[in-house]
């Protein structure tokens, strides 16, 4: 007999995996790959699978678990609203949409005191365009080349990152242009001063050369999320606010990714008091757990419909139960001090930390971000900057930040991988405990990327 014991049998793949695996097309994903796990459950800044793998969520799912798993007022607000009324068509007012625009507008910059509810984020931006275009009665839109604006068709192609690549050609109008990056400065400069005056002249050049009187607006995320949590550099968001201001160009702020506190302030623009004439919102408005956006819109905007209809719409605009879970959530950011938190978690845990991970890792290039969003870029030569995948990798170019992800879930964390970039963006409630625990593991799950580095 041999001494040698057999493997295990793999378990047979539960109800949901063969569903999962028979029927379902994900976002982003091709069917015939590696299975995903099947989570069974989540509470707090934690989740786990079927099999009882836990992990530490350091994603809040795509950024917008700002509250955590099952926070329990959240879900006996949804309960309490759907007890009472589960749907209603757009054009009744309800008590829960009518509170979660007030409540929106109320935490708003000054000036921007009217909500209109979509059901995510690229439907808000799809909507914030028409808007600018109809109030200017110009078609052109400028958007970085370093941005995400959503995958329907419109939102897909104001995008700049090539994940609009396959919806190409889209529809016309779109006009790109660099942003600020002083890691990787596309205009040469030796520091954030020069980046932002650099970045600024050429945006002036852009508006220039396209043409003033036939731009509409200026779409930009206030922090670049998935495309390397970009923060501009002081000066250049009221340097955009100028440029429009002096051509009568609207300014879009889409804050899907980056509002309702991931960066320390209810909206991350606050943080240079500047005044958007939209801000694009959704994830964090209710924390992901019914789906909801929305554009909030300037006085000056807004009332070209006092007395005309707004010619948009969706079936679910301002859901009850989607706008009944905003209420509660804005309550609870408000009531657990979670704006405050995650600006304090961003100054006085995170930060200090990545920057340590940063002198002891040659593979960390850059560290960046603001309250409980960063982004550490990864890179095989810390002096030239090489980064330590390609440029839209995929396959096996790809598999060094494959590597380095597997060890963070192996280790009990979920990562938010992108490219050659690691995205920290745990939710606001999590314990600081868990989050020094979750730091630790990606210390230790650096040295693979370290292993690579020349």
């Amino acid at each position: 007999m041999s001494a040698q014991r057999e493997a295990a049998p793999e378990p047979a793949p539960s109800p949901a995996a063969r569903s999962d695996r028979e029927h379902l097309l994900r976002s982003w994903s091709s069917y015939a790959d590696a299975p995903p796990a099947v989570i069974a459950g989540g509470e707090g800044a934690h989740f786990w699978d079927e099999q009882g793998r836990r992990w530490l969520d350091f994603s809040s799912q795509l950024v917008n678990l700002n509250v955590g798993h099952q926070h329990p007022r959240l879900v006996a607000a949804i309960r309490a609203q759907a007890e009472t009324l589960c749907t209603l068509a757009p054009y009744h007012a309800n008590a829960a949409t009518s509170e979660a625009a007030r409540l929106i507008a109320d935490v708003a910059p000054p000036g921007l005191n009217r909500v209109f509810f979509t059901n995510g984020g690229a439907e808000a931006v799809e909507n914030a365009i028409r808007m600018a275009r109809l109030h200017t009665g110009r078609h052109k839109v400028l958007t970085a080349y370093r941005s995400y604006h959503g995958a329907t068709a419109g939102a897909i192609a104001a995008s700049g990152d090539p994940r609009r690549w396959p919806s190409e050609p889209g529809p016309p109008g779109i006009v790109r242009f660099w942003g600020p990056y002083a890691y990787r400065s596309a205009f040469h400069a030796a520091d954030a001063a020069q980046e932002c005056e650099r970045a600024l002249a050429h945006l002036a050049d852009t508006i220039a050369a396209e043409g003033p009187q036939g731009i509409a607006a200026i779409l930009l995320e206030t922090v670049v999320g998935a495309n390397g949590v970009l923060v501009p550099p002081d000066g250049y968001l009221q340097g955009v606010r100028a440029l429009c201001d002096a051509h009568g160009i609207a300014m879009i702020a889409d804050e899907v990714m980056v509002g309702f506190g991931r960066c320390g302030q209810w909206f991350a623009i606050d943080h240079w008091g500047v005044v958007p004439d939209l801000i694009t919102f959704a994830k964090g408005v209710n924390a992901g757990y019914v789906p909801l956006g929305g554009v909030i819109l300037s006085e000056a905007i807004a009332e070209r419909y006092a007395h005309r209809a707004y010619p948009g719409g969706l079936t679910y605009s301002g859901h009850p139960l989607a706008c009944a879970a905003a209420v509660a959530c804005i309550g609870i950011y408000r009531d657990e001090g979670l704006i405050e938190r995650a600006r304090v978690l961003g100054e006085t845990v995170i930060a200090p930390e990545l920057e340590r991970l940063r002198l002891r890792h040659p593979s960390v290039g850059d560290v960046r971000g603001l309250g409980a969003f960063w982004g550490l870029e990864l890179v095989r030569n810390p002096v030239n900057r090489e980064p330590l995948v390609p440029f839209n990798a995929s396959g096996a170019e790809a598999a060094p930040m494959a590597e380095f992800a597997a060890a963070c879930k192996q280790r009990g964390l979920w990562p938010f991988v992108v490219a050659n970039r690691l995205h920290i963006a745990p939710p606001l409630v999590i314990a600081e405990q868990d989050l020094r625990e979750g730091l630790a593991i990606v210390d230790a799950a650096l040295d693979v990327a370290d292993r690579y580095c020349v």
